[in-house]
């Protein structure tokens, strides 16, 4: 426990930011709320509600809240802390074994969530595959806002299948309308009964180069090194067999989306054309303003758009040559 009493919302609130100001989270108020929230049961609106009004903090929730923010301190992830994780209208259980979805991500979740129901609209129906899956983030995203879609989402790693399996489960249990097949398997060789079927492939799989260590301490020290680090010199070693998986499982026409780092985007586009298969690839930004998604499509029309979205803008100036 801390060396101050935490008998009052409002004490606990502002003891627990000056913490994690002091050990540099990058959010500290933000987290103090949602931490003190998840010991109260409550949101984030309440616990704001309660501070102003400065109401007494029940003592087992006090200590809940004191050994929470402790491990925050100690650069813990805040969502292996409360359990959970948002992306885009989801909320996502995770933990140790599985990368922690990220806000940027939203944005490649987007260009596949168009895409697919550009096809619904068109034919009334989608198929869309998501390599490297992770928690399941994108796929649920791509099921849940895609009516029509039927989605599957491939996963190698042990622990991370797990978490997946425990997020579609509970998302279908809420809306059994969802369709999501959860294979575990390798991405690259996964679903050859699809080969040449699919609509769009998404994916953020690995593509940290192996001497870019991340800075912040909850990613380097916290997500599975599996889900960051993308093998060969340039990270894109695993990104590669994924973009060759793309090509076999895409029909012509067909979008391909993948989640790069920002100065990865020549490389990435350069990745595409040498794969073979694909028309220009161009690259698309997150919220930020920042390059990290390569957009492109399987060569032959098959009614699709001669432009691939790129989430947000075209950005044709970064087509590859």
């Amino acid at each position: 426990m801390p060396d101050v009493a935490l008998t009052s919302i409002g004490g606990a609130t502002r003891w627990a930011v000056s913490r994690l100001a002091a050990a540099d989270v990058p959010s500290p108020r933000v987290d103090a709320e949602t931490l003190l929230a998840h010991a109260l049961g409550v949101d984030r609106a309440e616990v704001r509600r309660l501070a102003v009004l400065d109401r007494d903090l029940p003592g087992a929730a006090a200590a809940r809240f004191a050994a929470a923010v402790e491990r925050r301190a100690a650069r813990e992830p805040l969502q292996h802390l409360t359990g959970v994780a948002p992306f885009r209208h989801l909320e996502l259980s995770v933990g140790p074994g599985v990368f922690v979805p990220r806000p940027e991500t939203e944005q490649v979740a987007q260009v596949a969530i168009d895409e697919a129901a550009r096809v619904v609209t068109r034919q009334g129906s989608a198929v869309v595959v998501d390599l490297c899956t992770g928690s399941g983030a994108i796929a649920l995203a791509v099921a849940t806002e895609v009516p029509g879609a039927r989605v599957h989402a491939v996963e190698l790693d042990a622990a991370a299948h797990g978490w997946a399996a425990r997020n579609v489960a509970a998302t279908q249990a809420g809306v059994p309308a969802v369709v999501v097949h959860l294979v575990r398997g390798d991405a690259r060789t996964a679903l050859r009964e699809l080969a040449g079927t699919v609509d769009v492939v998404v994916s953020n799989p690995p593509y940290v180069p192996p001497g870019a260590v991340p800075r912040d301490p909850e990613v380097a020290e916290h997500d599975p090194a599996v889900a960051l680090y993308g093998l060969g010199d340039d990270g894109l070693e695993v990104p590669r067999g994924v973009t060759a998986a793309a090509a076999r499982l895409l029909r012509p026409g067909g979008l391909y989306v993948m989640e790069h780092a920002e100065v990865q985007a020549a490389a990435a586009r350069a990745m595409v054309a040498h794969s073979g298969g694909f028309g220009p690839a161009s690259t698309g930004d997150d919220l930020t303003g920042r390059p990290r998604m390569v957009v492109a499509r399987r060569c032959g029309d098959a009614g699709a758009s001669p432009d691939a979205p790129a989430g947000g803008r075209a950005n044709r100036d970064r087509l590859s040559p």
